[in-house]
């Protein structure tokens, strides 16, 4: 194997690493440790958002053909962004004990559904549809603790959403309002650091602005729709 070609392994390794983050996190969740199970996905979507920009630098798809880095990425990104928040929300409590399971289930088939869809994503790099990041859901539900019909309710409305001919911005590769996304995600990074060192519980000021921060990301994706 020439360097090239290893330094391209070592980028689909560096990749296959957000699986192994996505199994610590399980572990944490099922010990509920949710900080740490939050943490742990914190590490995977820094992984998620290096990989990426590494892979075209080193051109890894053109020198190792052999392996699959979209294929890889879909690997990952189910466990990390589906699968793992999945058992989270199911076993958080904050839902009806009866609904708990096939909640959780209803999460798992449509993310996985959607990692399938060939047309995801527009030709201006918008998702389409919600895009399976029930990592986030996961951990807006542990932020605010809303009631369990509440909770309910937005679980199935953003499965639905799933399969809904709307657009959801990607912060990163969506090129209006760039500037804007970046500085709004780095203030959220920042903000959720919070929360995680305060375990979940940092104060009403901080709650609200992440959720502000979501809440502009989801109006921002529905406004390019309608335009």
């Amino acid at each position: 194997m020439s360097f090239s070609e290893a330094r391209a392994f070592a980028v689909h390794v560096f990749t296959a690493l957000g699986a192994a983050l996505g199994l610590v996190a399980l572990i944490f969740a099922t010990s509920g440790e949710w900080t740490a199970m939050f943490l742990t996905l914190g590490v995977a979507l820094i992984v998620d958002g290096v990989d990426g920009p590494l892979a075209r630098r080193f051109k890894v798809k053109e020198t190792l053909p052999r392996w699959s880095g979209d294929g890889l990425d879909f690997v990952v990104d189910f466990i990390t962004y589906v699968f793992v928040p999945a058992y989270a929300i199911g076993a958080s409590g904050y839902l009806p004990d009866w609904l708990a399971v096939p909640l959780a289930c209803v999460i798992v088939v449509t993310g996985a559904l959607y990692f399938a869809d060939g047309n995801m994503k527009t030709d201006d790099n918008y998702f389409r549809g919600f895009p399976a990041v029930w990592n986030l859901v996961a951990f807006y539900l542990f932020l605010i603790e809303p009631e369990p019909w509440a909770a309910t309710v937005v679980i199935l409305a953003l499965a639905a959403l799933t399969f809904a001919p709307l657009r959801f911005v990607h912060p990163l590769r969506v090129r209006q309002g760039r500037i804007v996304n970046i500085v709004l995600m780095v203030i959220w990074a920042a903000l959720a650091i919070v929360a995680l060192v305060y375990d979940l519980e940092p104060g009403l000021y901080v709650v609200v602005a992440l959720s502000a921060i979501a809440f502009y990301f989801l109006v921002a994706g529905l406004l390019r729709r309608a335009a």
